[in-house]
């Protein structure tokens, strides 16, 4: 036993593309107008349709018909957003609207019907609502089902209950939307949705597959698919207006406790909890400010509060001007106050740690870099994040406390150090020793795989070498002192001549000597290397070709160099 599919209100906006071009680009709709895809007119004018022009025609064939016809480019995104505010305005007449495409809209019939006073009188309001708020004509169709719904939208008609079979049967194949299937069933003797209707399910199954049988079951009228309303975003903002500007960290505290408890009650009501707060705050002369406060884990009512009273206190404690370290103090008392949930979760979609990194400590150290931040900003307070990249500073990003700790390039685990003949990079240097076999990915440019070929040549035949991520990165151990600027150097052998490095990665002698900047010589007692790197060579203003050595001083001191330009660098200290 079947049962008649739901009853659809359908919205239909003609020439939709035609009418997106003049809200967004300003085409006169009036004109005409053709909107081409794959050089073939997808949607025309009314005007250019009195010119005989149809959807189909080639360009050249159009413009034959009308020679001063004026052609847009099809633009699905343009259709897109110059429908929003018209899906916008239906919903604030009904609820629960599906868009099927930019142009058309369905919901269910059955609450605007019997909210607004029967069908008939639901598809005028909306139709005339949508006229008042957007300028845009449209058409209602009403019937079981939403294919039929969309046909009837065309005429403006709202089937009865159960006539939809019937409306249906004297189309024609070409209404399913499918001009292959059409094609073949016009070839087939089957030319109007009623004599498809007729077939058995199960040969059409059978000839025509899926898609045909799913074609089948529209052109009898049983289009039982539920409808997928898009859900309005619920509004979680609360805002609180106060008659006296509040001036006095006192009370804004007490004003930020009350409406923290409203929020986390309203997002309790939703089963959701806040990880992200906007915080927002209007003064008695229209100064709006603005902070965006951020934590990893759920904020209850009373860190929502601590961070509104945090914040208040930042902007009415500032600096008076002149010149003071914190932001300037607003001119007038705070008279509008908005908490904004930007980031929400489910509130059983977090997991606290096992080992208490959520304990006691933790949250009390959060809270007191969190008031910090209040008072100097977000920049004030930041942590180490460690990633990827070739040399070390390009491994460490800073970013502000309670961010996103994302690092600015994928950096996957410390690399192992490869054996040499002579010397292994990355465990202590030897003093005195020569200079070690280069590492294998280092060889030549970065982000290449000539060095793995090499390496693998190197190695024998049918030897396959890996190439980490990250060609002629630094092994470990990494560095304690990371310098923020590098500091020149110069390095020289036991002659007294400048150390210098070939294009070939030739070193021209031992390094034996290291000055830094204008300090005394001091004696390198051992080194390996280099580590080279040539970064972006396809891009000339880019390029960087530089190698890096560790170098053990005679007292102990262990450094990293680079050599770039003919020019040696202190990159950073070991411990």
């Amino acid at each position: 036993m079947s049962t008649a599919p739901p009853r659809a209100l359908l919205l239909w906006c003609p020439d939709w593309p035609v009418l997106a071009a003049e809200i967004v680009d300003g085409v006169p709709a009036t004109d005409p107008v053709v909107v081409l895809h794959a050089n073939r007119v997808v949607a025309c004018s009314e005007r250019a349709r009195a010119e005989g022009i149809r959807r189909g025609l080639r360009r050249r064939e159009a413009q034959g018909r009308c020679p001063h016809l004026t052609v847009v480019d099809h633009d699905p995104g343009r259709d897109a957003r110059a429908f929003e505010p018209v899906v916008a305005a239906v919903e604030e007449v009904v609820a629960g609207v599906e868009v099927i495409r930019p142009g058309a809209c369905v919901t269910a019939a059955r609450g605007p019907s019997r909210y607004l006073g029967g069908e008939e009188a639901a598809a005028e309001r909306i139709v005339e609502h949508v006229a008042q708020s957007c300028a845009v004509e449209s058409q209602v169709g009403i019937a079981d089902g939403v294919f039929a719904a969309g046909l009837a939208a065309r005429e403006g008609r709202i089937l009865p209950p159960g006539g939809t079979p019937e409306f249906l049967a004297g189309r024609p194949v070409e209404a399913l939307g499918r001009p292959a299937l059409a094609d073949l069933l016009r070839r087939l003797g089957v030319r109007t949705l009623g004599d498809f209707a007729a077939l058995p399910a199960g040969d059409v199954l059978a000839r025509f597959g899926f898609d045909g049988a799913l074609a089948h079951r529209l052109a009898a009228g049983r289009d039982d698919r539920p409808l997928a309303v898009r859900q309005p975003p619920v509004d979680l903002t609360v805002t609180a207006d106060h008659d006296e500007p509040i001036e006095r960290v006192d009370a804004a505290a007490f004003a930020a406790r009350t409406l923290a408890e409203r929020l986390h009650e309203r997002l309790a009501a939703y089963g959701l909890a806040c990880t992200r707060l906007g915080i927002e705050a209007v003064t008695a002369h229209g100064q709006e400010l603005h902070r965006v406060w951020r934590h990893d884990g759920l904020l209850t009512a009373a860190a929502i509060a601590d961070r509104v009273r945090w914040q208040l206190d930042g902007w009415l404690s500032g600096s008076n001007g002149r010149g003071g370290a914190r932001p300037a103090r607003p001119t007038a008392g705070i008279i509008r106050l908005r908490l904004v949930p930007d980031g929400v979760l489910a509130q059983a979609g977090l997991q606290p740690g096992l080992w208490g990194e959520t304990g006691a400590e933790r949250e009390r150290a959060h809270r007191a870099l969190s008031r910090v931040q209040g008072i100097l900003g977000p920049e004030a307070v930041v942590t180490a994040v460690l990633g990827g990249g070739r040399s070390p500073a390009e491994q460490v990003r800073l970013v502000p406390w309670g961010d996103e700790r994302a690092p600015a390039r994928p950096g996957p685990p410390p690399l192992p150090a490869l054996p040499s003949s002579d010397a292994a990079p990355g465990v202590p240097p030897v003093p005195g020793g020569p200079v070690p076999a280069v590492p294998s990915w280092a060889t030549v440019r970065a982000g290449s795989g000539v060095a793995a070929r090499r390496a693998g040549g190197r190695a024998g035949r049918g030897r396959a070498v890996p190439e980490p991520p990250w060609p002629g990165r630094i092994p470990p151990p990494s560095p304690a002192v990371v310098l923020p600027t590098p500091v020149p150097a110069e390095v020289h052998d036991a002659a007294g001549q400048p150390v210098v490095v070939s294009a070939r990665l030739a070193v021209s002698a031992p390094p034996a000597r290291l000055t830094v900047g204008t300090g005394r010589p001091s004696d390198i007692s051992g080194w390996v290397g280099p580590w080279p790197v040539d970064e972006r060579w396809w891009a000339p203003a880019e390029a960087r070709r530089r190698a890096r050595f560790q170098v053990c001083l005679a007292d102990g001191t262990a450094l990293l160099l680079a050599v770039e330009g003919g020019q040696w660098l202190v990159e950073a200290i070991y411990d």
